[in-house]
C-alpha cells in the first residue's frame, strides 16, 4: 500500500496492489485517504461502536478475496443502494437546530415557507413542489397530498404521488396555516393551477448551504427533513401507525427504521407503570403504607 498527493486536487490517496481470489492481480485506489485512515481504525477497534456505513465497507473489503467478483457487485448494489441509505446515512435536525437554521431563511420568503412544509409537515420535495392554492383548506386548516413535481428533459412534470399512501389530508399546526394563508394571500400573481413554490430542487440545497454556513448548524440533506419531522413525532410520542399516515408511509415497517435514532425509553416505561400502579404518588410510599405479607 502508498500513499500520494494528488497536486491537482491538493489532496492525498491511498493505492493498494493485491490479487483477487483468481490470483490475477489488481490495484485500487482510494482518493479520500483520511476517510481511509478513519476506515481503517474502525476495522481495528475492539468495539461495535462504528459507523454502519464504515462496517459494510469493512464487511465487503473481507470479501474481494473469497467470493467471485459479480457477486461481490450485487452484494455493493444492495448495501449501497438499498439499505446503506436508510440506516448509515440518515440524518436528522432536533427543533433546536431547525428553529436556529429557519431564522437564517427568513430572509427570502419563498426559502423560508418551503422548508417550514417540509418540517413540520415531512413532506416530500416532489410532494412541496407541487403544492397548489387549492391544496389548502384554512377554514379546516389541512393540507391535501395528491401530487407530485419531477423536472423531466427540462420540462415540469405533475405525477401522482409516490405511492398509493402518499394520496393523504394533513392537519397543520395553527401558527403554519396562518404563515401560509398571510404567505399565499401576499403573491397577486398565482393563478388557479400555478405552482405555489418555483424554487428549483438545487435552489434549495443552494439555501441550507447558506444556512448552515450562516447558523453553523450540521448540513443535512432536503429529504433529511422528512427523517427530522419523523424523529420528532416518535420523541413526541406517537404511534408508528400515526406517523405513517400522516407522512404516507406505505408500510409501517418503514417508520420502525426511525426508532434506533432515540434514547431507550425503558426508564421511562418503569416510571409510568409505577405511577399507574400507585396513583400519582412518587415512587416512594408514605410512612406506615407498608404491605405486610402472611409466611
Amino acid at each position: 500500500m502508498s500513499v500520494y498527493r494528488d497536486k491537482q486536487r491538493n489532496t492525498w490517496f491511498v493505492v493498494t496492489r493485491y490479487k483477487d481470489w483468481t490470483g490475477k492481480a489488481k490495484q485500487t485506489t482510494k482518493h479520500d485517504a483520511q476517510r481511509y485512515e478513519s476506515l481503517f481504525i474502525d476495522k481495528k477497534k475492539d468495539s461495535t461502536d462504528i459507523l454502519f456505513k464504515n462496517f459494510v465497507e469493512i464487511y465487503l473489503e473481507s470479501m474481494e478475496y473469497r467470493i467471485k467478483e459479480n457477486t461481490l457487485m450485487t452484494k455493493q448494489n444492495i448495501f449501497y443502494h438499498h439499505i446503506v441509505p436508510y440506516l448509515g446515512e440518515m440524518k436528522f435536525w432536533t427543533k433546536e437546530e431547525y428553529l436556529t437554521f429557519s431564522r437564517a431563511m427568513m430572509n427570502k420568503e419563498e426559502s423560508y415557507h418551503a422548508f417550514e412544509i417540509l418540517y413540520w409537515c415531512g413532506i416530500r420535495l416532489g410532494e412541496l413542489l407541487a403544492l397548489i392554492a387549492e391544496d389548502f383548506d384554512f377554514e379546516k386548516k389541512t393540507l391535501r397530498i395528491n401530487k407530485s413535481y419531477q423536472r423531466i428533459k427540462g420540462k415540469d412534470v405533475i405525477t401522482t404521488p409516490k405511492t398509493r399512501k402518499s394520496n393523504r389530508v394533513l392537519t397543520l399546526p395553527d401558527f403554519l396555516a396562518e404563515e401560509m394563508q398571510d404567505y399565499i394571500s401576499r403573491l397577486p400573481y398565482l393563478k388557479v393551477d400555478d405552482r405555489i413554490f418555483t424554487i428549483t430542487k438545487s435552489g434549495l440545497h443552494h439555501e441550507i448551504d447558506r444556512g448552515c454556513r450562516e447558523t453553523d448548524v450540521k448540513r443535512i440533506r432536503i429529504h433529511d427533513l422528512r427523517h427530522s419531522h419523523v424523529s420528532m413525532l416518535i420523541e413526541m410520542g406517537f404511534s408508528a401507525v400515526d406517523i405513517a399516515n400522516r407522512v404516507g408511509h406505505e408500510s409501517v415497517k418503514v417508520t420502525y427504521r426511525y426508532a434506533h435514532m432515540f434514547p431507550n425509553k425503558d426508564l421511562m416505561i418503569a416510571k409510568k407503570l409505577n405511577i399507574s400502579r400507585n396513583g400519582e404518588k412518587d415512587e416512594q410510599e408514605e410512612p406506615g403504607s407498608e404491605r405486610t405479607f402472611e409466611k
